[in-house]
């Protein structure tokens, strides 16, 4: 017969139950609280910096700072972290940390550094490296292509570039890049040398004839974007943190840096976009921040400049200063996101992001226009553009359509395609598409413009052709469930090269005017790609 607990004996039977519960509780959260020994900056000290930077600032790894990873999911970078990128020097650390410990770097590297780190001229100068070619190295390609009908095509996946010979398209060579290549690569006027802008602020020189590297130097620790000037003496770099602007000379050399700020230094501003506008002799700069737009021309003969009032000489207003490397300034009602030109390069065609609509990122949503016309003669918006949604101006192309010239842009909103007549600023068409895109291409012996739809959910595999005739969508062309995006034409337009945004992507060429498949080389991520004759000639189809 089972006998029943006396109650001195159910007491010690409740102390057991309580000590056990406290136990199991103290080591479920054995994890957590290791992590919480060691703090996330401790961890970074520990397994980071010395790839990484004490600041994050980056070394032989990348910048890891909120700026430098804005497009980065947090769930791949925890991946990274625990897996490491593949072709690269980044270890995975899944056995060497616990899930606590790098979820807790994830997080991390996602906070601001404090103090905010900086970035000086002596820094910059430091930072460059030169590798000229030898002396009595012949000045010829090392293979044999038509150097006028190279693609550069950057692969985002692995960090690499590939150089693709456009008539047999096969692969001349694959090298690697700096991390996060981005705005687009620029070439020197004669197509030999290539200028690579990455997103924490290295740019590197590369020699497409020697194929090797001539110099890198770090202009910045968040970068925008680079332009080349039209005479290739001088390249400009656009910097998000710290807020400047960087000149240097064709090998890199730092010319001098520009605060990005107003001309009473009040208030600063990241650089949203450096553009060359070649028939100016200059470039042309918007801020994030600040509604102005800068122009700074490289002509030695530039007129002098001459800001504030002039009625009042004691305060140094309206004094001229130097117009050659001067920065003169165009006020605006709201800052330009990106921008594009007319083909005149007297007009600016900028998106804006109203401040209403400035804590979602979206539109106004109220029919009020989202971009604008600037012309930098006069100095002043001379039209808004009736755009809805969010253009993506930077990605927009012009063409001839009866007797006058349109623009056509991709929208990151909405699932068309606005066509406008840039003598009248007024809207000619308004295309459907089967959802928003970001790229659109053309070129100038072709009759259809090329636009994706990878900002859609459904329509990512989808490119949209538009009769440049008619402003009509008249073929599609898919790679079904995949990102099909950004497409660029061979120096005589008879082929598009489209990529499989993927990390097993592809790079696919299809016949301009049958729409047939003619070949496909594997990339990885291949998120741009860039025909030399196409850029250095400003192509009409394609972005400057």
């Amino acid at each position: 017969m089972r006998e029943t607990p006396t109650p001195r004996w159910r007491a010690h039977l409740a102390d057991a139950a309580r000590a056990a519960l406290v136990a199991g509780l103290c080591w479920m959260g054995y994890d957590l609280a290791t992590a919480q020994d060691i703090p996330a900056a401790t961890l970074y000290g520990t397994h980071c910096a010395s790839c990484h930077g004490a600041q994050r600032t980056g070394g032989m790894g990348p910048a890891l700072l909120p700026e430098s990873l804005s497009r980065l999911p947090a769930a791949e970078a925890l991946q990274v972290i625990t897996q490491g990128r593949t072709a690269t020097q980044m270890p995975a650390f899944g056995s060497t940390l616990s899930a606590a410990e790098a979820r807790a770097l994830a997080a991390f590297i996602r906070t601001p550094v404090v103090p905010a780190p900086s970035w000086a001229e002596s820094d910059i100068r430091a930072s460059r490296e030169f590798h000229p070619a030898p002396a009595n190295e012949p000045a010829a390609p090392l293979w044999q292509a038509d150097p006028m009908n190279l693609f550069v095509v950057v692969e985002g996946g692995d960090h690499h570039v590939s150089l693709v010979d456009g008539d047999r398209f096969e692969v001349i060579t694959r090298f690697a890049s700096r991390y996060a290549l981005h705005g687009g690569p620029k070439f020197s006027p004669d197509g030999r040398y290539v200028y690579f802008g990455s997103r924490d602020g290295w740019i590197t020189k590369y020699d497409l004839w020697r194929l090797a590297v001539v110099a890198e130097v770090r202009a910045g620790l968040n970068m925008r974007n680079v332009a080349v000037s039209a005479d290739g003496r001088w390249v400009m770099a656009a910097n998000y943190l710290p807020h400047t602007l960087a000149l240097f000379d064709s090998d890199l050399q730092l010319v001098r840096t520009y605060n990005a700020g107003t001309l009473d230094g009040k208030a600063s501003s990241r650089v949203s976009a450096v553009y060359d506008a070649a028939p100016r002799h200059s470039f042309v700069v918007a801020l994030k921040d600040i509604p102005e737009i800068w122009e700074i021309s490289y002509d030695p003969q530039a007129a002098p400049i001459h800001d504030g009032l002039v009625h009042d000489y004691k305060m140094g207003e309206a004094i001229a200063t130097p117009g050659y490397l001067g920065v003169r300034r165009t006020p605006l009602d709201e800052p330009l996101d990106d921008f594009f030109f007319d083909q005149s390069y007297r007009n600016v065609l900028g998106a804006t992001r109203p401040k209403d609509a400035a804590a979602t990122g979206a539109g106004t949503g109220n029919g009020a226009a989202t971009a604008q016309v600037v012309n930098l003669d006069v100095r002043r918006k001379i039209a808004d553009l009736p755009i809805a949604g969010m253009p993506h101006l930077g990605s927009g192309i012009t063409f001839a359509w009866n007797g006058t010239t349109v623009l056509a842009s991709p929208n990151l909103q909405g699932g068309a395609i606005d066509v406008i007549d840039m003598r009248t600023w007024k809207p000619v068409a308004t295309i459907p598409t089967p959802g928003p895109g970001f790229f659109m291409r053309s070129h100038e012996k072709t009759r259809y413009a090329w636009t994706d739809s990878m900002m859609s959910r459904s329509a990512k595999d989808t490119m949209t052709l538009i009769d440049k005739a008619t402003l009509q969508p008249v073929a599609t062309v898919r790679e079904p469930g995949k990102i099909l995006a950004h497409i660029e034409f061979t120096k005589d337009g008879k082929y598009a090269l489209a990529s499989v945004w993927e990390m097993d992507g592809a790079l696919i060429v299809y016949d301009a005017t049958t729409l047939k498949e003619v070949k496909r080389l594997p990339m990885s991520k291949p998120v741009g790609k860039y025909n030399v004759w196409n850029k250095i000639t400003r192509s009409e189809g394609t972005s400057h």
